[in-house]
């Protein structure tokens, strides 16, 4: 159905919606790219976790062990259930993903695979803020960050300025994972605090910051059709 007749509605200057002064902790979710035993992206992941959780965020962690390929017949997979539930859950969330061939890794990109545009009228990931960390086994790239955000545009999430890429990861966490004192994990405070500060202020109004005119105009024509079908 073509919702463009030469009468497109007329634009209004957007209102904003008063803030509902949430008080509670910001909700983050983590994802990370890796199912080794000493994984990098967990490491950095768990580091950033610490620091959201200083900072009095609710974090939580999606381990991606057990979810399996993307395909079809598998929607009702409980891994698959808890990583869209975790979704719609979030204010907002971190990625952290190692760079394998100058790119994201298959094990997050079927996480991301997994989490729809859409769920009937919700969208799991529209609105929410997000943070991008990546790492790397040599120099340091900025390949898996930018792919990252690239993603995060495409599912209508916020993605705040700051990120993180720590070159030669095994040189910098210490043999109980915590992360070294460096100038890498100060920028990873920084991303942190960042999120944190975008998550505040954009939570409440989200839905607000992505509502779209196209949309808009398209829900008022499906509006009109169904109005003229008769009724039973």
């Amino acid at each position: 159905m073509s919702t463009h007749d030469d009468a497109p509605p007329p634009l209004s200057v957007p209102s904003f919606p008063v803030p509902t002064g949430r008080t509670d902790s910001p909700r983050i979710l983590i994802l990370y790219g890796s199912l080794r035993e000493r994984s990098y992206s967990r490491l950095l992941a768990e580091e950033a976790a610490r620091i959201l959780e200083g900072l009095s965020c609710e974090v939580r962690f999606f381990h991606p062990h057990d979810l399996p390929i993307k395909a079809p017949g598998h929607d009702g997979h409980p891994e698959v259930q808890r990583l869209r539930e975790l979704s719609l859950w979030s204010d907002g969330q971190v990625w952290s993903c190692p760079e394998m061939h100058g790119a994201i890794t298959g094990v997050f990109k079927n996480q991301l695979d997994w989490i729809p545009l859409e769920l009937g009228a919700v969208r799991p990931t529209q609105g929410r803020t997000l943070a991008v960390m990546q790492v790397c086994g040599g120099s340091q790239s900025f390949n898996v960050v930018n792919t990252l955000r690239l993603l995060g545009r495409w599912m209508r999430m916020l993605a705040i300025p700051n990120q993180s890429s720590v070159p030669k990861a095994y040189e910098q966490f210490h043999e109980d994972g915590r992360m070294k004192d460096s100038a890498y994990r100060d920028r990873v405070v920084d991303v942190m605090e960042e999120l944190y500060k975008f998550t505040w202020l954009t939570r409440d109004i989200r839905e607000f910051l992505v509502d779209r005119y196209s949309e808009r105009r398209a829900a008022a024509a499906k509006a009109l059709v169904r109005a003229s079908e008769p009724q039973p």
